[in-house]
């Protein structure tokens, strides 16, 4: 079947212009799949969106090539709400071919503003409705409905009972799927109209996956109740089960539609089984998988049931990153539990998890060559890579004046130390609330490259002068918020190393005038430097660090000072054995034991000729003169046979770390 895809790539045949200037206000460009055929026809892209930035780019990375005779097929890329280029440099418009994409001439029968609102990943599943369907012009209600029917998979019109609300919110909400909040309006006006549903907290739940599987869990006791009171429900004037969410006490999770998910939420952790005093009688019955039993027999179980998970659930080569930061919150999650578990308790299971990981390294490995060199390239809401985080936030300020927002950066955090922080979270902070989600770290995984560009909102690229230190966050952090138009007093910067009370943190987030804060926290980095017990020590380290409370402490002054609290890291780390150090005397800009930098690329390809399965990383999106080499998969820069943690490489454990929305609820 033909792609919407296929209208925009047609337009880029192999060497047909050196300048090509794109009017994209819906960014169809720099969607994935069509930014990796731009890449295969030989074509690089910039973004126009800050004047100096960009000419920067344009005058130092192309027009200096072009001077030099050589041949390379630029694509200036301007997202304007206007469809035309007016705006772009006079020289620009002089010496390109001009094109224009939208999605009004992808879909034009649909209403453009509920298009709009869609993610680029539903793009695919709306155009094949439109060619198999082909509606005829669609006002917006009618379009609210195509939409929700043929790419959800919802019809609201359709819900009639509580079973039917369940599980049309346990296959969205289970699948992450982000729907647009004008659908979200139309749904719930839809269900308003039956007195079904008169009295569920719907604006809540609906658009919240955090908000809705905790009215699920909050309930999940009353059902136990009942389930042993021989199916006797459970009285609405029962004894108070401190509830937060308004609505029915007693659902019914035993439908067959209902059912059906919940094995799957208690494996994957969604759900928290709960202690009940009828355990004993309930052991048999298929409720049991929600009641709590000895840690050790749960984590095992967990863990053999995830692993079983993991070959059905790997993404492609083709996957949309969303797939991928799935995936691996996933595969943290099993190897956290393998980690919390003893050697002895986790062999079975931790067999199979290291026997799956080649395969998973090798899928992963081909899709970051497909789809990873266009992604900073992607618009910022939601954002994907570490340097769209900025601007991601700036949007959340720009909603009102009272905003503020704090941004909490583990230094070298993974994947599976976040979740194993945040279980001992959960118990710290009251009511605490975890809305999960990732970005991707830049290569190589480096403190100098990859924390620059999360605090300056940029690519590398535009950090040459600074990019082998790891002295200007502050500075790039406070020019940043300067340049979305806060003051001076309104954006800090701070670095703590994570032992005793951050006291210093709360005396300047007391300050009214603050609006923007970002903290480093050091810690894990520290740990993860001395760490010689490999990845399971890590683990524990970084467990018994948060058991001291200096996160949480941190993360509830935040919060009691009214700040909207986002945590990620700089990058990850992983598990590698030394496979020899290069031999360069001090002609590396750079030499940490994953990734070794040079200024010449003749130099770095002599060092990679000496060690099998070294990669020769592309510059995209880095400085010039900025060449890093690749340690070889699962393998470091370091003496032959040594076991270390480490970071700078490609992996997945090192480029997809946290990126978490931080909220409570009561005191």
């Amino acid at each position: 079947m033909a792609s919407w895809r296929d209208a925009i790539l047609r337009e880029f045949p192999p060497g047909i212009s050196r300048l090509t200037l794109v009017a994209d206000p819906d960014g169809l460009l720099v969607e994935e799949g069509v930014l990796q055929g731009v890449r295969e026809r030989s074509y690089e892209l910039i973004p126009f969106e800050d004047h100096v930035a960009f000419r920067y780019a344009y005058e130092s990375r192309f027009r200096s090539r072009w001077d030099r005779g050589e041949s390379t097929d630029l694509v200036v890329v301007l997202r304007a709400a206007r469809d035309d280029l007016s705006s772009l440099p006079y020289d620009l418009l002089k010496a390109g071919r001009k094109l224009s994409f939208n999605l009004g001439g992808l879909f034009p029968n649909l209403s453009y503003p509920v298009v709009a609102a869609l993610g680029q990943e539903h793009l695919d599943a709306l155009y094949r409705a439109q060619e198999a369907h082909i509606p005829g012009v669609q006002g917006e209600n009618a379009t609210k409905d195509f939409v929700l029917r043929h790419v959800f998979e919802m019809a609201p019109e359709l819900v009639r009972t509580p079973s039917d609300l369940l599980r049309d919110l346990l296959r969205r909400h289970y699948r992450r799927q982000h729907v647009p909040s004008l659908l979200d309006e139309r749904v719930m006006s839809v269900l308003r109209q039956s007195d079904a549903f008169r009295d569920w907290p719907l604006e809540k739940i609906v658009p919240d996956p955090t908000a809705f599987f905790a009215f699920l869990q909050e309930r999940w006791p009353v059902f136990l109740d009942r389930v042993a009171a021989g199916g006797i429900a459970v009285r609405e004037d029962a004894p108070a089960y401190g509830m937060e969410f308004e609505g029915p006490v007693d659902i019914p999770f035993d439908h067959d539609d209902v059912r059906v998910f919940i094995d799957t939420l208690f494996v994957d952790g969604i759900l928290k089984p709960v202690a009940h005093a009828g355990a004993g009688a309930l052991a048999g019955k298929w409720v049991s998988v929600g009641i709590a039993r000895g840690a050790v027999d749960s984590a095992r179980r967990r863990l053999e049931a995830l692993v079983r998970k993991l070959p059905g659930a790997l993404p492609g080569p083709e996957a949309h990153h969303a797939d991928w930061f799935r995936f691996a919150y996933l595969w943290a999650e099993c190897r956290a539990l393998a980690f919390d578990l003893g050697h002895g308790d986790r062999e079975g299971a931790g067999g199979d998890l290291r026997s799956v990981a080649p395969r998973v390294a090798e899928s992963f490995g081909r899709w970051v060559d497909a789809r990873y060199h266009g992604l900073h390239n992607h618009p910022a809401i939601p954002p994907v890579m570490l340097h769209h985080v900025p601007r991601f936030l700036a949007s959340l300020m720009a909603r009102g004046d009272d905003t503020r927002i704090a941004l909490v950066v583990m230094d070298g955090l993974a994947l599976d130390q976040w979740i194993a922080i945040r279980r001992v979270l959960v118990d710290q902070i009251h009511g605490a609330r975890f809305d999960e989600d990732a970005v991707l770290a830049w290569v190589p995984t480096i403190t100098s490259v990859c924390r620059q560009a999360l605090f300056a909102g940029r690519p590398p690229l535009y950090l040459p002068d600074s990019i082998h230190r790891t002295d200007h966050d502050q500075a790039l952090w406070r020019q940043f918020w300067s340049n979305a138009g806060l003051d001076g007093y309104a954006a800090e910067f701070l670095m703590v190393a994570g032992d005793g009370p951050p006291g210093h943190v709360d005396e300047r987030a007391s300050d009214p005038r603050l609006k923007a804060l970002g903290i480093v926290v050091e810690k894990v980095d520290r740990i993860m430097h001395g760490m010689e017990l490999g990845a399971a020590g890590m683990h524990n380290q970084v467990r018994q660090w948060a058991s001291e409370g200096f996160l949480a402490e941190l993360l509830r002054m935040l919060l009691d000072r009214g700040f909207h609290v986002y945590v990620t890291s700089d990058h990850g780390n992983v598990e590698v054995v030394g496979c020899g150090q290069p031999r360069e005397g001090a002609t590396a800009d750079s030499r940490g034991q994953r990734a070794r930098v040079y200024p010449d690329e003749g130099l770095r390809s002599q060092v990679c000729s000496a060690f099998d399965g070294a990669r020769e990383w592309p510059s995209t999106g880095l400085p010039e003169g900025y060449f890093p080499l690749i340690a070889p998969e699962g393998r470091a820069f370091a003496p032959d046979g040594l076991r270390t943690v480490a970071h700078g490489g490609a992996s997945m454990e090192e480029l997809i770390v946290p990126f978490v929305r931080v909220t409570r609820r009561g005191p």
